[in-house]
């Protein structure tokens, strides 16, 4: 499924492709190593002095503006910094002469840069053009003095640009009608920090194939719980009081959309409509802050105490804490036309330093873009990669991060920093590549390291990169999605045959087998944030994305869903949900689920819904009995999948006899008990298929499992094959309508008993059965 373009505000729009011309493919220099230059803003140890360190390759002047308060107020003091031979401006500021200026509390702060398109001219004063050359010049810098600049890595910062009662954010733009506007009263400051020492608590160590991975927004988590305090709900504090909850449903690790400081403060202005509101988050404004708005406490300091407090409630509760980041593109945008000029918002990286921090046209004018929404981030440039680097050790180290999930993964394998897109797997000097070597992955067996997780697709030719990640990096598997979705949802549209989800079932051999991994580098999945939720996968034929708040409206979004309403039939809906799950925890691989999918979670047909913040986007708490029946399928056939680590092999599984019991280690079944042959594998008029998993050679409970999948309309019978000797077959679970109701999983030592090799099994239309042989 291709990424939607997720519409921002209109100054926001996304670049497009203007140039054409030769690639810039010149090899980086050798990239330094995790926070070497110690950039941002940091007291010493005795809290006597604040240094302010920032990099610019191309600026001419720095200078930093000290602020008592983060708007509507001139700065209180300015400092001069001096560039080192690295390209690093410097300056130390004793803390009584910043108090002697009048800031008592709080040091916020921002820069102003010069550069060769904006040469320094003492002539300058805020809001005129003295020193003006070009908005743009030949190399791409796009320096001016009256745009007040953001750290990129500032721990935390003040606001959006874009605060309520803000109408317009052309106080941050270039181009002739906006470049001697001073944005210095309204653009977001940084805050300095003293330096956090706080407890994350102990980091679980579990392997990542025996993870069950749940995607969810902090704020929808609890916006609508009754049950955590009004004042928490949305926020950090919130979601860590909800630990024990994802445990029991069998979840070992949390994915939370974009937790780093985004463009929401507008969401609220008008409290009923969508109109330039960022739900999901993929906006980002700087990669060291945590969001504060999801902070409870959003005082200084106040959303990095409670980010590590809600880390450490999950850490307690053995729940890794995942977070997807957006390293591809920033939250400064896009073109945007005015006047006929081609016009850019100066917010913070592209007035420091633009052909570094941004990949542009071949002729430099324009931006490069391949994400829909403004531009690609140089991934490619050393100086670029160490702002990612040192923003992934900062949320790992400091803030207690397990993993991250990286957006549009495919441009960190860019090896062209401007001009063109071309991905590599095996460049070094990519940020995919560096990121592992800076911070390696953890190991199969677990322990300590990272689990860093791909989408592994962008927008345009090359970008989609399936299965071609480096080793290191697991994968949202878009091809397992695909295949399930169209054999349930599309036969007779789209063939799919029975290999085809052979190789699915059993962790995508094909994708990730011939490069040293695994099948946990395979994540499963059947929805995510990106669509339609599990329920309307199997309620909808088509989105719906323009309906009313408060369940839209939104653009964008694919029509490539291939869902189906099952006939508008409720009971066979839920069947159909049933089945999508269950495929998850049978197979092997990782699976992640997305929240509230355990009940069942809709939004009416809403497959874009980025905008959508508000109570029906949010998680529901209020069950139906039905909703609630299927919570309890979900958690416990998780629980299952958690118990039988055949389920979850380290290696890809073997087609021999491993221990000489005479049972392979996994071996396929059709409905009548034979092999497939080739004939069989091919067919996309084959609708059924069986497999057994000998459970012996994993040191599993079960002496084997058996999963069998009728995939066609009408009932299938199914002959089950040798459970070993002196076995027999029990049922686990039947995803059929019969059997729907609080049981329809059975209890550990309450499984139904069937019998052994031979025993006929009547398998209702597009169910699923699941057996273990005791």
């Amino acid at each position: 499924m291709r990424r939607h373009r997720r519409r921002v505000t209109a100054l926001l729009l996304s670049a497009v492709l203007t140039a054409t011309g030769l690639a810039a493919t010149t090899s980086p220099p050798a990239a330094a190593s995790i926070d070497t230059h110690t950039l941002g803003a940091r007291y010493d140890s005795a809290g006597s002095a604040i240094t302010f360190r920032i990099r610019s390759a191309a600026a001419t002047r720095m200078v930093v503006h000290l602020y008592a308060t983060p708007t509507g107020a001139a700065e209180r003091a300015s400092h001069v910094l001096t560039r080192d031979a690295a390209g690093v401006f410097a300056t130390t500021v004793s803390v009584a002469s910043i108090r002697a200026a009048g800031i008592t509390g709080t040091v916020y702060y921002g820069y102003r840069a010069w550069g060769p398109n904006w040469p320094y001219s003492s002539a300058w004063t805020k809001g005129s053009s003295a020193g003006f050359v070009a908005d743009v010049d030949a190399a791409g810098n796009r320096f001016n003095p009256n745009k007040l600049l953001v750290d990129p890595y500032a721990r935390e910062i003040s606001h959006d640009p874009l605060r309520p009662g803000m109408t317009t954010e052309t106080v941050y733009a270039s181009g002739p009608a906006y470049r001697t506007i001073d944005s210095g009263p309204h653009a977001p400051k940084g805050i300095v920090l003293p330096a956090t020492t706080a407890s994350v608590g102990t980091k679980p160590a579990r392997a990542f194939a025996d993870d069950i991975v749940y995607e969810v927004h902090v704020r929808g988590l609890t916006m609508n719980d009754p049950g955590v305090p009004a004042a928490y709900r949305g926020t950090y504090r919130g979601a860590g009081m909800k630990a024990a909850y994802l445990a029991s449903l069998g979840v070992t690790a949390v994915e939370f959309l974009p937790l780093q400081e985004t463009l929401n403060d507008a969401n609220d202005v008008d409290p009923t409509g969508t109109a330039g509101d960022n739900y999901w988050g993929y906006m980002t404004l700087n990669w060291f802050a945590p969001d504060r708005r999801y902070a409870a406490d959003r005082s200084p300091g106040g959303p990095t105490r409670e980010f590590q407090e809600m880390v450490r409630a999950f850490h307690d509760a053995g729940i890794k804490v995942l977070v997807d980041v957006v390293y591809n593109h920033t939250g400064e945008g896009g073109v945007y036309q005015a006047g006929g000029a081609q016009v850019y918002n100066l917010l913070s990286w592209r007035g420091l330093d633009n052909p570094t921090y941004y990949s542009l046209t071949a002729d430099r004018q324009a931006s490069w873009d391949n994400t829909g929404v403004g531009g690609n981030y140089n991934t490619y440039n050393p100086v670029a990669q160490d702002l990612i680097v040192d923003s992934l050790a900062y949320w790992k180290n400091t803030l207690g991060v397990d993993g991250f999930r990286h957006d549009l993964a495919a441009m960190l394998g860019n090896t062209c920093q401007h001009g063109c897109f071309s991905y590599s797997r095996t460049d070094p000097g990519t940020a995919l590549n560096r990121i592992t070597r800076e911070m390696p992955p953890r190991p199969a067996a677990g322990g300590s390291g990272v689990d860093w997780i791909a989408e592994p697709w962008a927008i345009g030719a090359g970008t989609y990169q399936v299965g071609n990640m480096p080793a290191g990096w697991s994968e949202w598997n878009g091809r397992y999605r695909d295949t399930l979705r169209r054999d349930q949802n599309r036969m007779g549209y789209q063939a799919v045959t029975p290999g085809q989800l052979a190789d699915r079932f059993a962790g995508s051999a094909d994708l990730y087998g011939d490069d040293g991994r695994r099948p946990w580098n395979s994540v499963n999945f059947m929805v995510a944030h990106d669509g339609f939720t599990l329920r309307d996968l199997y309620a909808c034929n088509a989105k719906n994305n323009a309906q009313p708040w408060p369940y839209g409206p939104s653009d964008g979004g694919t029509d490539d869903n291939a869902s189906w309403d099952q006939g508008g039939v409720a009971a066979d809906q839920r069947r159909a949900a049933r089945n999508g799950h269950a495929f998850l925890m049978v197979s092997a691989g990782t699976p992640m689920v997305t929240g509230g999918d355990e009940v069942l979670r809709t939004t009416r047909c809403n497959n874009n819904p980025y905008n959508v913040d508000s109570s029906a986007n949010w998680l529901g708490w209020s069950p139906s009995a039905e909703q609630a029946t299927f919570r309890t399928f979900a958690s416990r056939l998780a629980s299952f999948r958690l118990a039988h680590p055949a389920l979850r092999p380290r290696s890809f599984y073997s087609a021999a006899d491993g221990n000489g019991n005479g049972m392979a280690q996994l071996a396929w079944f059709t409905p009548a008990g034979t092999a497939p042959d080739g004939g069989y594998w091919q067919n996309p008029d084959n609708h059924a298929i069986a497999w057994r998993i000998d459970g012996t050679e994993f040191g599993d409970p079960a002496a084997a499992i058996y999963a069998a999948y009728n995939g066609w309309s009408g009932d299938v019978n199914f002959v089950l094959p040798s459970p070993g000797a002196g076995r027999q077959w029990y049922r686990v679970t039947d995803t059929s309508n019969w059997a729907e109701g609080p049981d329809q999983v059975a209890q550990p030592g309450a499984e139904t008993h069937l019998g052994g090799q031979g025993t006929n099994y009547l398998l209702r239309g597009r169910g699923l059965l699941l057996l273990i042989a005791r």
